[in-house]
C-alpha cells in the first residue's frame, strides 16, 4: 500500500520536489538548481538525488514528474522541450526508475499545474476549462468533461504554440508569430528591457509607462485566446505561471479584447480567472497524477 508519493515540478532553473498524501495534502518541499546546461542525463540524475533527500525514510512509493512539452501516451518518455535543448524523445521514466528504485510517470508540466487547479484550486468548480502558465515559455492544459485532454498520442494542448503573427518573432518551434513569442518572459524583456516583477512593481506604484505596457499585454494574451475559445467554448480560463502576478493589471484588457473578437454564444458565461495554487500547482498535479495511475492499477 503506498501511502506518499512525490511530486516533481522540473523548470528551467529549478526543480520543486514536494512529498503528498493521497489527499493532497503536502508534508514537505524542497528546491534543487536544474543543471547548466539542462541536459537530459544531468537533469534526471538531479532529480534522482532530490528524490533520495525527499525520500530518506523511504515513506514514497512512485514518483509524478511535470516537465516542459510533451510526453508519450504512455506517460514514459519526454517526446520533445523547445526550452530544453536535446530534449528529443528521453526515456526520463526509466532512467528515474533505474537511479531510484520508484515507478515513475511522466505529463506536460502544464498539465500538471491544470491537475493541481482542477483537484484543488481555481479549476475545482468546472468540467470544462484551459489553464495557461505565463513564464520561460507559454504552456497549456486543456480539461474537458472534467477530465485532461491530451489527444491520441498526449501531445495535444500546446497552446502556447498557436500562431498569433504568421510574420512574427521565430519561435524554437520552428513556428514563427508564436503565442509564446508574444505573451512569455522574454517577451517583456524584449518589450520593456526589464523583468515581469519590476514591471509588476512599477504598476503598483503607478507608473503609467508599466500600465500601459500590461494594458497592451492583456490586449495581445486576448487576442490569442480568442482562438482558444471559439474552439473550446470553456466555462473558465484560469492563468497561473510567474507573469500572472501582475494578472490584475493586464486581465481587464484581456476580457476586453475577447468580448471584442469573440462572438456571445462561443463566450456565454465565460470566466477569466487568476490560478490559486502559485508553485505548487505542478508539484500538486504531478502528485494527483500517481494517485489516479495506482487507483487505476489497484481497480484493475
Amino acid at each position: 500500500m503506498i501511502n506518499q508519493v512525490v511530486g516533481i515540478d522540473l523548470g528551467g532553473t529549478g526543480i520543486k520536489l514536494g512529498r503528498f498524501l493521497k489527499d493532497g495534502t503536502c508534508l514537505e518541499t524542497i528546491t534543487v538548481a536544474t543543471p547548466q546546461p539542462a541536459k537530459p542525463n544531468l537533469v534526471v540524475k538531479a532529480i534522482a538525488q532530490g528524490v533520495k533527500q525527499l525520500n530518506l525514510n523511504y515513506t514514497c512509493g512512485a514518483i509524478g514528474l511535470g516537465l516542459p512539452g510533451p510526453t508519450d501516451h504512455a506517460r514514459r518518455i519526454a517526446r520533445k522541450s523547445i526550452n530544453l535543448p536535446g530534449w528529443d524523445d528521453v526515456p526520463v521514466a526509466e532512467w528515474l526508475e533505474a537511479q531510484t528504485g520508484l515507478p515513475t510517470v511522466l505529463e506536460n508540466d502544464a498539465n500538471c499545474a491544470a491537475m493541481g487547479e482542477a483537484w484543488l484550486g481555481a479549476g475545482q468548480e468546472f468540467q470544462d476549462f484551459i489553464l495557461l502558465t505565463l513564464g520561460t515559455g507559454v504552456g497549456g492544459g486543456i480539461f474537458l468533461n472534467g477530465k485532461l485532454f491530451t489527444g491520441r498520442r498526449g501531445a495535444a494542448g500546446e497552446l502556447g504554440l498557436i500562431t498569433l503573427n504568421p510574420q512574427g518573432y521565430p519561435c524554437r518551434s520552428g513556428n514563427q508569430g508564436s503565442l509564446e513569442q508574444y505573451a512569455a518572459i522574454g517577451s517583456i524583456r524584449r518589450s520593456t528591457g526589464k523583468e515581469p516583477a519590476t514591471m509588476g512593481k512599477l504598476a503598483q506604484a503607478g507608473d503609467p509607462a508599466a500600465l500601459q505596457f500590461w494594458e497592451e499585454y492583456g490586449k495581445t494574451l486576448g487576442a490569442g485566446l480568442a482562438s482558444l475559445i471559439y474552439v473550446l467554448t470553456p466555462e473558465a480560463i484560469i492563468i497561473g505561471g510567474g507573469i500572472s502576478a501582475s494578472a490584475e493589471f493586464f486581465l481587464p484588457s484581456t476580457v476586453e479584447e475577447i468580448n471584442q473578437r469573440v462572438v456571445s454564444p462561443s463566450r456565454d458565461g465565460l470566466k477569466l480567472l487568476p490560478a490559486k495554487l502559485g508553485n505548487q500547482a505542478g508539484m500538486l498535479g504531478a502528485a494527483k497524477l500517481v494517485w489516479d495511475e495506482i487507483d487505476n492499477i489497484e481497480n484493475k
